[in-house]
């Protein structure tokens, strides 16, 4: 398959998965955070350096592509392992040991608990774990486990499921302890009862086995029904799960598949991102971080303190961080600069590289009203994925906040 061909399939840049095919037969699945930055990908000139020839072979095999978006990245984890396990794509599978691979479990007990083992530990025709624990249902193979056992800890933020290392209602001191904790901190059930619990790991399990429209009909289904029989807590939670699902905030998983890229791919671009955090107009704090190869360098990560500005200005801020950072010529430039906002914050920092006489691409990311990333700028120019941007502008985003908390902290104690 020629890289021309790419054009006529018109890949979005949203979450999904990806399949590589040969006439009705699947050479290859995958998933992506960016499905047009990453089908692009394959058709690098140094494919065969950066991804090996069995990935070489299935692309020259190929000759069409399909792909399934989804709300998404987490959701997009799912859909990939349920299609692997149901295609079994060569390229995916060949000269691997499915006992390697990992599996989200569902143990059969009363009280069902959420897993990860390997294969190795699963008989899979008698559904049993090594140890004799009965098995209700196995999701994957998952190719990470990073990321897997990430994409179990967003799905537990919405409904929370038991992860406990020995049977619900065993005596340990250390499983009550890590009960309680995970309790209070709702990862576990807070308000148990064996059926709702039920209801929890039927949901869970639908997910898993990446049939995420169909659980969004059960709960609308769930949360009609509730109030139509004015069981308006119940509604109310299940309106709750509803609106979750579509908003993971799943940028770690983000994180998680640049650094898996990075490992197959090196040479990614450099990219610095900056913001801003104050309050009142005090303890104004700038900061820049870095990422490389779609690794976080926190080592290269600057924390300016505003000096300039009399009131809550983020044009005024961020000239002056980038102004004071391009006077280091000792620090590596990058190959493109992220910054937090529209085309006003934008030209504002193409105005100080321009005054300064440097030529870099900046691409700014925009956020709704919830803070979300909306929008972003100025990537594709800048020859960055939008995946990237949004990694380095959600990490300069939570590096301001750390510190401004530590300034206001310092501030307070005086």
């Amino acid at each position: 398959m020629q890289k021309s061909a790419l054009q006529k399939y018109n890949l979005p840049d949203v979450p999904g998965v990806y399949l590589f095919k040969k006439g009705r037969k699947i050479l290859y699945i995958g998933k992506a955070t960016n499905l047009r930055d990453r089908v692009r990908s394959y058709f690098d000139d140094d494919l065969i350096a950066t991804r090996g020839p069995r990935v070489v072979d299935m692309v020259t095999m190929s000759d069409r592509i399909s792909h399934e978006t989804t709300p998404t990245v987490l959701e997009a984890l799912v859909r990939e392992a349920a299609l692997i396990r149901l295609h079994r794509p060569s390229a995916n599978v060949e000269g691997k040991d499915d006992k390697t691979f990992l599996y989200a479990v569902v143990t059969e007990e009363e009280i069902p608990r959420v897993l990860v083992l390997r294969g190795k530990d699963i008989d899979f025709k008698a559904k049993n774990a090594s140890d004799g624990q009965k098995l209700k249902a196995f999701y994957g193979p998952f190719p990470s486990g990073t990321q897997l056992r990430e994409g179990l800890r967003l799905i537990r933020r919405i409904f929370p499921f038991f992860d406990t290392e020995k049977p619900i209602g065993t005596k340990s001191k250390h499983q009550a302890a890590k009960i309680e904790f995970n309790t209070q901190i709702k990862q576990y059930p807070r308000v148990f009862s064996v059926k709702d619990y039920g209801r929890t790991i039927r949901h869970v399990m639908l997910f898993l086995s990446g049939r995420g429209k169909e659980l969004r009909i059960v709960l609308e289904k769930e949360m009609h029904q509730a109030a139509k029989e004015e069981r308006f807590e119940d509604a109310s939670a299940a309106r709750r799960e509803l609106f979750a699902l579509d908003h993971i905030q799943d940028v770690s998983l983000i994180k998680d598949e640049r650094l898996d890229d990075a490992r197959e791919k090196q040479g990614s671009a450099r990219i610095e991102a900056y913001d801003t955090a104050h309050l009142s107009g005090t303890n104004a704090i700038g900061v820049m971080a870095v990422i490389d190869a779609g690794t976080l360098v926190k080592s290269a990560y600057r924390t300016f303190r505003i000096r300039g500005m009399q009131k809550n200005d983020d044009i005024a801020s961020l000239k002056e961080i980038l102004s004071r950072r391009l006077r280091h010529a000792e620090w590596s430039l990058p190959q493109a600069i992220v910054v937090d906002g529209g085309t006003t914050h934008k030209k504002a920092a193409e105005t100080v590289l321009k005054d300064v006489g440097i030529s870099i691409p900046v691409v700014a990311v925009v956020k709704d009203e919830r803070h979300r990333p909306r929008e972003v700028i100025g990537a594709q120019r800048a020859r960055v994925s939008e995946a990237d941007a949004v990694l380095a502008n959600s990490e300069a985003h939570r590096f301001s906040l750390a510190k401004h908390r530590a300034a206001r902290t310092r501030s307070l104690r005086k």
